[in-house]
Formats: C-alpha cells, sequence, structure tokens
C-alpha cells in the first residue's frame, strides 16, 4: 500500500481505514528527539455512532474531525489526557479513527522519561499513554498526518496492506487482526468497531 492507496481508503471507509492503519507507523519530531511506534490497535468512530465526538455536529472541541481525510484530531479527556486520532472521509463528515496502541520503535529512552516507565510494552498501550509518550498534544491538533515533512505524520511501511500486516515481531509472518467491540465508552459499546494485530504483545487490552 502506498500513500495515495492510504488516503484513498481513509477517505472511503473508516472502518477499512482502521484496519489499513494497522502496520503503519506514527512518528513525532520534538525537540527532545523523534518517537516512532508501529500501530497495532485502533478504534473507529462513526458520524452517527452515539460514542462519536460528531454526532451532534461541529463545535469547537471537535473542529478538526470534520476537516479533510488524513487530519489529526487531538482532544483532552478525563481533565488529564491526550487522544490522538486521524481523520477519515471527506471534510465535513465528522469520522476518525483512534489510534489505541503502538509498538515502540525509535525513540525509547525518550519514551521512558516522558511516562516514567521502563516497561516497554506498557509504554504505549493506550491512547493516553502513547500521546505522554510521543508527546503529543493540542499543538498537534489539525496537523496533515499525510505530509512527509509535518512534525507528526504516519509513515506507511513497507509490508503494510489494506488486509494483513506483515509483523517484525513474528519474522515477518502474516498477523491476523482481531475485531472486537470499544474499550472505556458506554454508547455505542456493543458495537465491533475496534481493531487489533492478534498476535501484538503490544495492544491495551484482548
Amino acid at each position: 500500500m502506498n500513500k495515495q492507496q492510504l488516503k484513498k481508503v481513509l477517505r472511503a471507509n473508516t472502518i477499512a481505514a482502521a484496519k489499513a492503519l494497522l502496520g503503519c507507523t506514527l512518528v513525532h519530531d520534538t525537540p527532545a528527539g523523534q518517537t516512532r511506534g508501529r500501530i497495532v490497535e485502533t478504534e473507529s468512530y462513526l458520524h452517527d455512532d452515539p460514542a462519536c465526538h460528531a454526532l451532534r455536529g461541529k463545535t469547537p472541541r471537535n473542529a478538526k474531525m470534520f476537516e479533510r481525510e488524513g487530519t489529526a484530531y487531538v482532544y483532552f479527556t478525563y481533565g488529564m489526557h491526550w487522544c490522538v486520532n486521524v481523520v477519515t472521509r471527506e471534510r465535513g463528515v465528522g469520522e476518525a479513527i483512534l489510534i489505541r496502541a503502538i509498538e515502540p520503535t525509535q525513540g525509547i529512552k525518550i519514551m521512558q522519561k516522558r511516562r516514567r516507565q521502563m516497561d516497554i510494552h506498557k509504554l504505549c498501550n493506550g491512547p493516553a499513554k502513547l500521546c505522554q509518550a510521543m508527546g503529543i498534544t493540542k499543538s498537534q491538533n489539525g496537523i496533515d498526518l499525510l505530509n512527509a515533512k509535518s512534525p507528526l505524520r504516519l509513515q506507511i511501511n513497507k509490508f503494510t496492506s489494506t488486509t494483513h500486516v506483515i509483523s517484525s515481531q513474528t519474522n515477518q509472518e502474516n498477523q491476523k487482526i482481531i475485531t472486537t467491540t470499544r474499550i472505556g465508552i458506554v454508547k455505542g459499546a456493543d458495537l465491533p468497531l475496534r481493531f487489533y494485530l492478534a498476535n501484538s504483545k503490544f495492544v491495551s487490552r484482548k
């Protein structure tokens, strides 16, 4: 899958895009250094979904969720945590994919210092954890994640595809994608809109 193919699937279908992002790398350049991680878990949020921030229309908080596909939507939750999403569909729809967990691949010492956590498997196994580890805050809200020059961006790996990914953890063997319900919500909790790599040790919960 190349950049144009990823852009096309992000624009066309949020559920398919949530699966397509598995195996892609999230990169963030900061003054402290660069951090990278392979996406291993995602959640879809649809415009008519009771758990979606866009359900009741556009507000100052969720405005970036209505931008074009590939835009970063970063929001604050529980008065203390940031979460990063990849906006999908065409401008004005209001759908996005929450990046729930990544496998750290670069800048691990930076992540450990930010998180005060030495266990690599616990550094980024949750949406708030990965934002803290990678230094993602409101400053990145609205960034074009598909722009190679953006400080926060998505990188498509050689083996990433829309149907399966190749894992460095299993010596480039195909990994199965698990589909299940989302975590930490009440409304829409029964919808099968969470996706993760079956063999990954870096997901938030199996």
